[in-house]
């Protein structure tokens, strides 16, 4: 029996289509996680503050697709269990909230119209020591959480920084730094001082040429001053 030969079947999708779909994606991936809602709580996420003071926690938010009735919530890791410390609803852009404070000695002190929904804890205690998170969600992003932690340290005093090494190299280089500076200072003194000595002996040198032209009777001597003898 003879084979029948199969023929080769078309594909589906041409060769520069799967780029092309990866790079829709890269793209609306982008644009969605450019109209997510941020939360941030600085660029410096803990603070070691002083049993009995009073301290900031700092949390904004930022969202390019603005904001619907957005809940925000502070809330403390106490070994484990989720504490609430404050919460209240963002009806739209600067509006004021109507905070519900949870916890003792906590002040809300944001302001809707900045985007800032920070916190303070006043008088704090070693029972405040731990991690705070700032939580967010906004409804026109469907329900997604966006979150961010803060860390508060609380110490007996404050521990002294010891500058020593910091001094001792900071010395070292600026020793090493005049050294050289008094370096290049002294050479282009000695080349200033040889050039003017080099200078003088040329002027001697001249000087002294003349001088000599002048003892030999050489043109300008004074034999060129002698009367010219006459003839008999």
């Amino acid at each position: 029996m003879e084979r029948r030969r199969r023929r080769a079947e078309p594909q589906s999708c041409l060769p520069g289509d799967t780029a092309l779909a990866g790079l829709l994606v890269a793209v609306l991936l982008g644009v969605w996680g450019a109209q997510a809602l941020e939360m941030s709580v600085g660029k410096i996420p803990f603070l070691e503050a002083v049993n009995g003071s009073t301290v900031l926690l700092p949390c904004t938010y930022a969202s390019c697709i603005g904001i619907k009735n957005l809940y925000f919530r502070w809330q403390f890791n106490d070994n484990g269990t989720m504490l609430k410390v404050c919460d209240s609803v963002i009806t739209e852009e600067g509006a004021k909230p109507d905070v519900k404070i949870y916890r003792e000695r906590v002040e809300f002190v944001g302001d809707s119209k900045t985007n800032n929904i920070s916190i303070l804890l006043h008088n704090i205690t070693f029972e405040d020591d731990g991690q705070y998170t700032c939580f967010g969600r906004n409804p026109k992003e469907k329900g997604k959480n966006h979150s961010a932690i803060f860390t508060l340290s609380v110490v007996d005093e404050l521990k002294v920084v010891d500058n020593t090494l910091t001094i001792i190299i900071v010395s070292a280089v600026g020793g090493a730094i005049g050294l050289l500076v008094a370096f290049m200072l002294t050479k282009n003194f000695v080349l200033f001082v040889m050039a003017k000595i080099e200078e003088k002996n040329k002027e001697c040198l001249v000087s002294s040429s003349g001088i000599d032209n002048t003892e030999n009777g050489l043109s300008g001597s004074k034999a060129d001053s002698k009367a010219t003898p006459k003839k008999a």
